[in-house]
């Protein structure tokens, strides 16, 4: 990674499960209550956790060996959004640095927002109950446009709305369609190394501009000379 695929940024997009926020123990949750419920065994909240950024069909694919075409999903995925709904801020808290890192955002005059697929209806819940996100400029959910990631739409709105080019945003996020995303919007990406990665491609194969094992090191790129 050259230092200068990071000069002239005026904006930083994040998203939100895995990159600003730790919300795989209420996912988790309200996954294994599915299972609980009917009897089954509870599963270690460590088997969730990789597949988190998925939301539902992460969960329900973990809880159940089910994808999204078994024709009990629809139902299931139901009553994990309500499982969700009851236990959406019990356990998630924002990963360490963050508050650093948006503190230092702010007070620098960077603008920042976040692009999630998570549904409006669970974002703004999260994002309303955390002072820390108040000063974002942009908050884009996966129903906010047409398309979610990895279809590039969601981060042109976020860009749109804080009035800034995507050449001059970056966009950093844990999951491979984070990076196939911004990239298509002609962002520069990074990838979190501490979020939940999924299991699919390795990382180093996603093609991001940048890797970063904390939340703070996002300060070290936009800094590069």
């Amino acid at each position: 990674m050259s230092s200068s695929a990071f000069t002239h940024v005026r904006a930083v997009l994040f998203d939100l499960d895995g990159t600003l926020i730790d919300s795989a123990p209420d996912l988790g949750a309200a996954a294994d209550k599915l299972r609980t419920d009917r009897g089954l065994p509870s599963l270690p909240a460590q088997r969730y956790r990789p597949m988190a950024g998925a939301g539902a069909r992460g969960m329900l694919s973990v809880a159940f060996d089910m994808d999204t075409t078994h024709p009990d999903f629809p139902a299931l995925r139901e009553e994990f959004f309500v499982n969700y709904e009851a236990c959406i801020q019990q356990r998630t808290k924002v990963f360490d640095g963050v508050d650093a890192l948006i503190d230092q955002l702010t007070r620098a005059g960077m603008a920042w927002g976040i692009v999630t697929n998570k549904a409006a209806r669970f974002t703004n819940v999260l994002v309303g109950a955390t002072p820390l996100f108040n000063t974002a400029g942009a908050v884009i959910s996966g129903d906010t446009t047409p398309h979610s990631k990895p279809h590039p739409a969601p981060l042109l709105e976020a860009a749109k709305r804080l009035g800034i080019e995507p050449a001059h945003c970056i966009y950093v996020g844990d999951d491979e369609r984070d990076i196939i995303a911004g990239q298509a919007a002609g962002m520069r990406t990074v990838a979190a190394l501490y979020g939940y990665l999924g299991t699919q491609t390795a990382v180093h194969e996603w093609g991001a501009h940048a890797v970063i094992k904390s939340p703070i090191e996002v300060l070290k790129l936009i800094s590069a000379p």
